[in-house]
C-alpha cells in the first residue's frame, strides 16, 4: 500500500515550485518510463508486478509494488497505467564551442508544455542534440512536457539562458529564424550545422533575439495566391524547418 505522503509527494511534483526544491520530476506510462529508465536516476518506482516482470531489473532507490487501486490514487492521468515513476534531474553544462559543428534549435518563449515536448521529440528525430531556451520557455520537467516528449528527453540536452546575451557570445555561427516576413525556406543557403530559432505561440520571436537573427526564413503556403490560416503551430513549423535542413545537407 502506497503512504499518504508518498501520494503527497507524487502529487507535488505537478507543480515546478516542488521539481525545484526536491530536484525531482515525474514520468508515467509503460513505454516512456522503461525509455527514461537506463539514463535517469530513479528514486522511486511504483509498478504493477506484470509490468515489472517484463523489464528485468529495473534501477530504482526505492521500488514499491502497485497494488489493487494504487496507480489510480497516483496517476496525473486521465487513464493511469502500470507504472510512475519520480526521477532526479539533471543539470548539463552548455558547451558552446560543440555548437559551432551541429545544428541546434533555440526555443524563445514557448509557453506550452505540450509543445515543448513534441519540440524535443522532433529535435530526437532529427538528430538535434541540443535545445537552448529562454527562462521564460515553459519547464522541460513539467509532466505535461515530459509525456509529450515519448521518451526523447533522455536523448536531448536542455537548457535555459537568456537568449540575447548568450547570442551576443557567440561568433560566427549563423543563426536562422522563422518569420512570416523571411524569404522562402525553399530557395536560400542553409548550412549544416548552426542555431535555428522558433518563438513564442503568440507573439514569435522576441525583439531583443530577433535583432541577432543573421537569416530570416518562411515557410510558405502553397498555392502562394491562396487565403490560407494566419500561420503554423510552432511545433509544426520547427518540424518543417529541421526537416528542409536535414534534407538539404544530408541527401
Amino acid at each position: 500500500m502506497i503512504s499518504k505522503n508518498k501520494i503527497k509527494f507524487i502529487r507535488s511534483l505537478e507543480k515546478k515550485k516542488f521539481r525545484n526544491e526536491t530536484d525531482c520530476f515525474l514520468a508515467e506510462g509503460n513505454k516512456l518510463v522503461a525509455d527514461i529508465l537506463p539514463f535517469f536516476e530513479c528514486v522511486c518506482l511504483i509498478a504493477k508486478s506484470s509490468w515489472l516482470a517484463m523489464q528485468g531489473n529495473a534501477r530504482t532507490s526505492e521500488l514499491i509494488i502497485a497494488e489493487e487501486g494504487d496507480m489510480e490514487k497516483i496517476s496525473l492521468l486521465k487513464t493511469p497505467q502500470d507504472v510512475l515513476a519520480v526521477f532526479r534531474q539533471q543539470h548539463h553544462a552548455l558547451d558552446n564551442e560543440s555548437l559551432r559543428n551541429e545544428l541546434s534549435l533555440v526555443l524563445d518563449g514557448i509557453q506550452d508544455p505540450g509543445n515543448l515536448g513534441t519540440i524535443i521529440r522532433l529535435a530526437d528525430w532529427f538528430g538535434i542534440k541540443r535545445l537552448i531556451c529562454s527562462p521564460d520557455t515553459a519547464d522541460m520537467y513539467n509532466t505535461k512536457t515530459i509525456q509529450a516528449t515519448m521518451g526523447a528527453i533522455a536523448r536531448v540536452q536542455v537548457f535555459y539562458v537568456s537568449l540575447s546575451e548568450w547570442l551576443d557570445g557567440l561568433k560566427d555561427i549563423p543563426v536562422y529564424g522563422a518569420f512570416l516576413e523571411g524569404k522562402n525556406i525553399y530557395t536560400e543557403t542553409l548550412t549544416s550545422s548552426g542555431l535555428i530559432v522558433v518563438g513564442n505561440e503568440g507573439n514569435g520571436i522576441s525583439r531583443s533575439v530577433e535583432e541577432r537573427i543573421t537569416q530570416k526564413l518562411y515557410i510558405p503556403n502553397y498555392p502562394p495566391e491562396a487565403e490560407t490560416t494566419e500561420s503554423l503551430n510552432v511545433a509544426a513549423a520547427a518540424a518543417i524547418v529541421c526537416s528542409e535542413f536535414r534534407r538539404r545537407n544530408f541527401m
